[in-house]
């Protein structure tokens, strides 16, 4: 359509042409039969002629006038009517006028008729349909013509001219599809780019700029002027470098990068996304430029074109997210990363110039109890006063930064003397002893300072951290409030924890562990009424283990939640081979009473073994409670609904024991050895404990059981003090299943 559109454009110009040429002819032949047959004949002929072309004429400018449809069939039909009638008037005057005339001038009007064929070929039309019929009707009638005549050679030579007129016309029409297709893609290109250029002026950030070779810009765009903050006729003309350097441009004093885009441009070098600081009124911003050099034909350089944007959001975003990268939000310390990477600075600098460095490892004492008794808000207000004390106590060549957590770290750079880690430490320590203010809370903290000095305690970043972080856990294993350096000794500690831990994982594997059992004894019969089952671990590595070694190291790894599991199974099965009025004791650690199925595991091993509820007796320490109350509280409740019992073991030793026993009715409470062998000392307050605690016991409705009898003279004095059982080597050491099943082959007392 749009191809049809541009042919009728040029319809105007082509029937002027067409209307000349045909006059042109006729004058010719009205000039020249006129003598020879009168006008009376030529008058007709060349007056019909003449109506037919005023049609043509008229048909064409309706095509190019009219606001109908482009291309319709009534138009297209009356075209091709005006082409064949306009033919056929001139193969009548070809045959009529030489008749009359006796053939005189044949050859005259032939050439004529000719001629109009093959201008024809080169005249443009809409219709080549109309252009085909009209050049072939003219040919049929020169051959006709020529036929009746006689000129047989000639009529040859009309039939050929006729098929290459043909021929012509239809390449003609060819050729000008082609260039007017190439001409509307070109046309559609530019449109293309147009409006590319067009969405990208108009874009928020982004813009064109141009300069000359005197490096003025040129072709200013609005959204370039609104970069700029000026009018673009103000801008116009002016040097680039003087629009974007501000102030600094009367003062020379360029930022550096500028001066890379005043060096781009006067290498006349392309360049891509280059950050450039510039003034734009006063203000400072970022922008990202790229440009390419202009050359002409002739390969001269006539400037420089490209794109820019305003990136200065961008790269506030980007330096804030590089502060959060390398800072704690909360209290606005160097994070771990760039305390790691001031410690490895601090490493290549004692390399390079034979110093030391130093990493001071700073743990918060009794942080988590603020935590979560008061809640995280105050304890991050509290971190924050925390982080405050310690920026204030750093000195030259010192950094401190937040490790995560309660734990910060101080980065010594150049170390001159090593008593400074210990000022240092010192410092440290009473600064974040003293009571903070937070809200309307006076809280008290200490702190424990692990150290570690390089490259003597490490020479890469890696070691010299793990130096400082086993100082650190030596000082909070002392107490806390403490300043450990490191020693060589803790690395081996450090290892031998590593290669236990690894042999403990594997421990239940390999059937590693076995079970021992301790008699309880009735203090007044000393028959065994219970037996305390305890793990012990035989390792293939380590050779037998102390379970004071490495229960708590399954503690702090959680393995002591399968080992758990493994004594409470064992210990139930084995307990089916005791009389049935003997009870089993599994000792339970805070972190199985933690764990969301407790209470379903126990009722899992009792329905496995088959041993009654009432035959099993858990045993806690106050330890418990320290962590998640009402979690332990509520599956101890669980276990006791199942007819189980619970004891409370090392009681005293603990913290708020009475309250513990006011919220959860144990069954026993167990003294600690520590209060029998300072009752057997004569110890005044061992002796008023545990008469305390029988009393208690008594009126709770619950049993006592004293640990650590050794000795028959212990064994008489507990009995004397009210106790219900009786625990120790003096009725029996702990003894494997076998030997427990034997004590009841025989009925007797047992003695040590």
């Amino acid at each position: 359509m749009r191809l049809r559109r541009e042919e009728h454009g040029e319809l105007a110009r082509a029937t002027r042409n067409r209307m000349f040429a045909n006059g042109i002819v006729a004058l010719l032949v009205v000039a020249v039969f006129v003598p020879l047959v009168g006008m009376a004949v030529v008058g007709p002929w060349a007056a019909v002629l003449a109506m037919i072309l005023y049609r043509t004429r008229q048909t064409d400018l309706t095509l190019v006038n009219s606001a109908a449809p482009v291309g319709t069939a009534q138009l297209e039909r009356r075209k091709v009517a005006n082409a064949v009638a306009a033919a056929l008037c001139w193969v009548v005057g070809l045959f009529v006028f030489p008749y009359l005339s006796d053939g005189k001038q044949y050859v005259t009007l032939l050439l004529a008729v000719l001629t109009l064929m093959g201008a024809s070929t080169f005249v443009f039309s809409t219709s080549p349909l109309s252009v085909l019929l009209y050049i072939g009707i003219l040919g049929m009638g020169a051959v006709a013509s020529l036929a009746v005549f006689g000129q047989w050679q000639a009529m040859g030579g009309a039939v050929l001219f006729t098929i290459a007129s043909l021929v012509a016309t239809i390449q003609v029409r060819t050729i000008f599809l082609k260039g007017r297709l190439a001409e509307a893609l070109v046309a559609e290109k530019d449109e293309v780019v147009s409006l590319l250029l067009r969405e990208f002026q108009e874009n928020e950030a982004d813009w064109l700029w141009e300069i000359d070779t005197n490096r003025r810009v040129r072709s200013v765009s609005p959204r370039f002027a609104f970069a700029l903050g000026r009018p673009q006729a103000e801008v116009e003309g002016m040097p680039l470098l003087e629009l974007v350097a501000g102030r600094s441009w009367e003062t020379g004093q360029f930022p550096p990068s500028l001066h890379d885009l005043a060096e781009k441009l006067k290498d006349r070098e392309s360049f891509s996304n280059l950050l450039v600081q510039v003034s734009i009124l006063g203000e400072e911003r970022w922008w990202e430029l790229s440009g390419t050099p202009m050359r002409d034909d002739r390969g001269r350089f006539t400037g420089f074109r490209g794109v820019g944007s305003d990136v200065t959001e961008q790269r506030k975003s980007s330096e804030k997210i590089a502060y959060l990268a390398r800072y704690d939000t909360l209290t606005q310390l160097p994070n771990r990363l760039q305390l790691t990477e001031a410690l490895g600075e601090a490493l290549r600098y004692t390399e390079q110039w034979r110093t030391r460095c130093a990493l001071l490892m700073v743990d918060l004492d009794r942080f988590k109890s603020v935590n979560d008794s008061l809640g995280h808000m105050t304890g991050d207000k509290l971190l924050a006063q925390v982080s405050a004390r310690l920026r204030s106590l750093m000195g030259e060549n010192q950094l401190c930064g937040r490790l995560g957590g309660d734990e910060f770290a101080i980065v010594i750079r150049d170390l001159r003397k090593a008593e400074e880690i210990s000022h240092l430490a010192r410092r440290v320590i009473d600064r974040l002893s003293e009571p903070y203010q937070v809200d309307e809370h006076t809280l008290y903290v200490g702190a424990s300072v692990g150290s570690a000095m390089g490259p003597r305690d490490g020479k890469t970043v890696e070691e010299l951290m793990r130096s400082a972080d086993l100082a650190l856990y030596r000082a909070k294993d002392s107490g806390g409030g403490e300043h450990c350096r490191f020693e060589p000794l803790l690395h081996v500690s450090a290892e031998e924890r590593r290669r236990l831990e690894v042999a403990l994982r594997k421990a239940l594997g390999r059937e590693e562990m076995e079970l021992h059992y301790q008699p309880v004894v009735d203090a007044r019969s000393e028959n065994v009424v219970s037996f305390e089952a305890l793990v012990r671990w035989n390792s293939a590595d380590h050779g037998f283990v102390s379970p004071g070694k490495f229960i708590p190291l399954a503690e702090d790894t959680r393995l002591i939640v399968p080992i758990g599991k493994w004594v409470m199974r064992k210990a139930c099965e084995e307990a089916r081979n005791w009389p049935d009025h003997v009870k089993v004791n599994v000792n339970v650690s805070p972190e199985q009473l933690l764990e969301p199925g407790f209470h379903q595991e126990v009722v899992e091993v009792l329905a496995a073994s088959g041993l009654k509820p009432e035959r099993l007796e858990v045993e806690v320490t106050e330890s418990i409670f320290l962590r998640d109350a009402s979690v332990a509280r509520n599956a101890l409740e669980q276990v006791m609904a199942l007819g189980c019992s619970v004891a409370l073991d090392d009681f005293g030793t603990g913290y708020s024991s009475l309250g513990y026993i006011r919220k959860l009715r144990f069954s026993t409470i167990k003294v600690d050895r520590t209060f029998v062998q300072g009752a057997a000392q004569g110890s005044a307050e061992s002796l008023a404990i545990i008469n305390a605690v029988v009393a208690m016991a008594k009126s709770l409705d619950m049993t006592t059981t004293a640990e650590g009898v050794e000795t028959a003279e212990e064994a008489e004095l507990i009995r004397n003090l009210g106790c219900d059982k009786i625990q120790g080597y003096y009725f029996g050491r702990p003894m494997a299943g076998y030997e427990a099943r034997r004590l009841f082959s025989t009925p007797q007392r047992l003695r040590a």
